[in-house]
């Protein structure tokens, strides 16, 4: 199964934000929203992502309110 397909799947059972648009954005919140905390190597590992690819994600995630980072892990942000 292609990423693209495993997003759309996991889109229909999860709220994703409307304004993620690109797959590595949408992976990186899904994986971080479905789980109890992740780390940058559990991201990678994960999602088969590189560091250098992973840091600009989740920047702009964490910028749009969609994630926080509680010491050394992502969480999803707390709906307001």
């Amino acid at each position: 199964m292609s990423t693209t397909q495993m997003i759309s799947r996991a889109a229909d059972r999860f709220d994703l934000p409307d304004d993620l648009t690109a797959a590595d954005s949408k992976l990186v919140y899904l994986f971080v929203a479905v789980s109890d905390g992740a780390t940058v190597d559990d991201l990678q590992t994960a999602l088969d992502i590189k560091k250098i690819s992973l840091f600009p994600v989740l920047d702009t995630l964490s910028e749009r309110g969609l994630i926080e980072r509680v010491e050394d892990e992502y969480v999803a942000a707390q709906a307001s």
